[in-house]
């Protein structure tokens, strides 16, 4: 099957291999909140982006190759409703943005800013302050072997638009860095995996950039 990226709550996780990382991609939740547990190919080694919600479908994705850390990717109670448990069973470490971290329902192992790094495995993952759906939301950027890099953007950035922001000054903030940290240094071909809903390239979303600007959301 041709990976597509198009998953619905109670269907299906749709699978892909980009270099050494298996991605694996399920929509949980009343929120229809994308997860991705990442996987290793030549080491074997888990991680989770965003444990959602529906702690028994995320358990079963994870299976018994055991988790090595759990990422969330911002603070809203959508993107981590099933984090405690998933650490529980599992023992994972957890990594989030140093200004949304106390914000989370579980101690953070590791906070992080701007140009950490987050192993999976032999593969890293870039992480990248985007600000203004939250004061800590990150993207995650992975480069994989083949060019291509693959952008995990929580909240921050979806096909048609920046995400949901609560004043002018939040919007202005997270507009211009989705423009300066996100558009102005990846290419056309880079493919970017949001918190909800489908997937999308830079390519795609780039033309519309002035008209997000200025509709203000």
């Amino acid at each position: 099957m041709t990976y597509t990226g198009e998953v619905e709550v109670g269907g299906p996780a749709d699978v892909q291999v980009a270099g050494d990382l298996m991605i694996t991609k399920v929509a949980v939740g009343e929120m229809n909140n994308n997860a991705y547990l990442l996987r290793c190919v030549l080491t074997g080694e888990q991680v989770l982006i965003d444990a959602a919600n529906d702690h028994e479908t995320l358990l079963g994705l994870i299976g018994t190759g055991g988790l090595a850390r759990v990422i969330t990717t911002h603070r809203h109670g959508d993107h981590w409703q099933a984090l405690a448990t998933v650490v529980e069973r599992t023992g994972a470490e957890t990594v989030a943005g140093e200004d949304d971290a106390d914000e989370l329902p579980v101690p953070v192992t590791t906070r992080v800013r701007t140009g950490a790094r987050v192993r999976v495995g032999s593969c890293e993952l870039e992480v990248i302050e985007v600000v203004g759906h939250t004061p800590g939301s990150i993207v995650l950027a992975y480069d994989d072997p083949d060019g291509i890099v693959h952008l995990f953007t929580g909240d921050s950035l979806f096909p048609g638009g920046v995400g949901k922001t609560w004043s002018p000054e939040d919007f202005a903030t997270l507009i211009d860095d989705v423009e300066a940290k996100i558009f102005a240094r990846f290419d056309d071909d880079t493919r970017v995996y949001p918190g909800h809903g489908n997937d999308t390239t830079l390519g795609a979303e780039r033309p519309h950039l002035a008209e997000w600007r200025a509709r203000g959301w």
